[in-house]
């Protein structure tokens, strides 16, 4: 296993384009910090992002890893680049000739992957700590580590999409129309769930029973949007009369199996089409 990550690892960093969206991803992350220092002033009234709860403990784990999974097409490209750059250069040909099994070089490329969402978790998670224990209001243990569930479905959501995308990179062969297909295939699902919510269940949630199914929006389901989550939100809601806000915010079992599910199906697939194809 060692082995196999090495020469992967190899790889990504030779590759300057690799290289540099990397790097960026992860300087782009700890961006979510600067938040804390952004203010809004109107006349007398001033509004500091933080002070809204944002960086409180246990939501601090919703916020972050919601607004971290939103970045995470950068290492989709490298993902992609990655696969691609094996047809390309011909190196994959190369490694079946050193004596790589097809099979030991999807198992190399799914253990970058998990490395890559792993990576990502745990700087999410370092950093989150470290913002909770210096803005939240509430520092007691058991509210510091609890929701931490959400720091679980951030990485199965990485792994999750990044496994569709090096499916999409076997699949296609080259990176632009595998990135291409993605969007494309995102387009896809939002019409599908558009048809289902006006035509078919209108007026109605039902609509959602399917649409979990789908793989972008089985992933988009581990990590529902906080902002509503918010007081400020929740206040302005009750000042213009709306009604009472009862969107379901947990990770549940079932998405995350849902995932999984997507997960190996990215695998296999990905192994059938290269055991299939003429190299």
């Amino acid at each position: 296993m060692n082995r196999l990550l090495q020469i992967e690892f190899q790889k990504i960093w030779k590759n300057k384009a690799s290289r540099i969206l990397t790097i960026a991803y992860f300087v782009i992350l700890s961006f979510i910090a600067l938040i804390a220092s952004i203010k809004f002033k109107i006349g007398n009234f001033e509004l500091q992002i933080a002070e809204q709860g944002i960086f409180n403990f246990p939501y601090i784990w919703h916020f972050n890893t919601y607004i971290a999974a939103i970045l995470k097409f950068f290492l989709a490209i490298v993902i992609v680049s990655m696969m691609a750059n094996e047809y390309s250069y011909g190196t994959l040909k190369q490694n079946l000739i050193d004596g790589f099994s097809k099979k030991e070089f999807i198992q190399s490329k799914f253990i970058t992957v998990l490395v890559f969402a792993l990576a990502s978790t745990v700087f999410v998670f370092i950093m989150s700590l470290i913002l909770g224990l210096s803005f939240s209001s509430y520092n007691e243990i058991d509210i510091i580590f609890s929701d931490l569930e959400y720091i679980l479905a951030y990485f199965l959501k990485l792994t999750a999409f990044f496994s569709f995308c090096l499916f999409l990179g076997i699949l296609v062969k080259r990176s632009a129309f595998a990135i291409g297909f993605l969007f494309v295939w995102n387009i896809i699902e939002g019409i599908i769930i558009g048809f289902l919510k006006w035509e078919v269940y209108v007026n109605s949630n039902d609509y959602q029973y399917f649409t979990q199914f789908l793989p972008l929006e089985s992933m988009s389901n581990l990590i529902k949007e906080p902002f509503t989550r918010l007081s400020v939100i929740k206040n302005i809601e009750e000042t213009i009369g709306g009604a009472a806000n009862s969107k379901d915010y947990g990770v549940h079992w079932y998405s995350m199996l849902i995932v999984i599910c997507w997960i190996v199906i990215f695998m296999l697939m990905s192994y059938k089409i290269l055991k299939k194809r003429d190299l």
